[in-house]
């Protein structure tokens, strides 16, 4: 018989501290530098104004069928961040009130589904924030298909590797690789910090170009009258 199934072990949580550090950073102002790792604008929040962070565990089963998604959810850990492959299906919700309740007893941080999912007001009512493509009335079954838990997915258009950072709120959702997220969560705190510094001296009365010397990079680009 053929191995219909790749299960592989758990990567490393993230640090509670590193994955608070990193809920405290917008999707948006990551959005300023970086060029890659954000999933398609497709895969929103059901549940807004959230934001949460945490380690990768990656889940990837086939169309109709969400045997796998049963075997993972018994072994996630509290404040990992669930991303499941749906490898292509956008029909069939392998997610709803059961499995949102099963997510919160099980203490994630959050869910990550390319494709749909059903019971939007149970999965809301469930707390555990939840990010998907859209609702559908046509489950996944237990049909034994095969799948991968812990493997290398591809989700909203981006390649996630177990153990990878996931941030998202309510603007997108970001993966970001372990060897980079120190770096990059420290730049985007920093930023957001100098932007709020920002808004208070425009409320004073300063102008956007006493912040930014914008009529020198005008003038560079030749634009006339930009000195004015």
């Amino acid at each position: 018989m053929t191995d219909i199934y790749r299960i592989e072990p758990l990567p490393a949580p993230l640090a509670p501290d590193r994955a608070a550090r990193l809920a405290r950073v917008e999707a948006a102002t990551l959005g300023h530098y970086l060029h890659s790792g954000f999933l398609d604008l497709g895969i929103r929040p059901l549940i807004g104004a959230t934001r949460v962070a945490g380690s990768a565990v990656t889940v990837q089963i086939p169309g109709p069928d969400s045997t796998l998604l049963y075997y993972a959810m018994d072994r996630v850990r509290p404040g990992d961040m669930l991303v499941i492959d749906r490898a292509g299906d956008r029909t069939h919700a392998c997610w709803g009130g059961f499995m949102a309740a099963v997510a919160r007893l099980r203490g994630l941080a959050g869910v990550v589904i390319d494709g749909a999912v059903t019971d939007p007001a149970a999965i809301v009512a469930a707390g555990v924030p939840t990010w998907a493509r859209r609702t559908s009335a046509i489950t996944t079954k237990l049909l034994n298909l095969g799948g991968g838990f812990n493997v290398p997915v591809s989700v909203g258009g981006v390649s996630v590797t177990p153990g990878d950072a996931i941030l998202a709120d309510d603007c997108g959702v970001v993966v970001i690789p372990p060897s980079r997220l120190d770096a990059l969560t420290e730049v985007a705190l920093k930023d957001q910090e100098e932007e709020g510094g920002w808004i208070e001296r425009l409320e004073k009365g300063e102008t956007l170009q006493d912040l930014v010397d914008i009529r020198s990079m005008l003038e560079k680009n030749g634009m006339e009258g930009a000195g004015a």
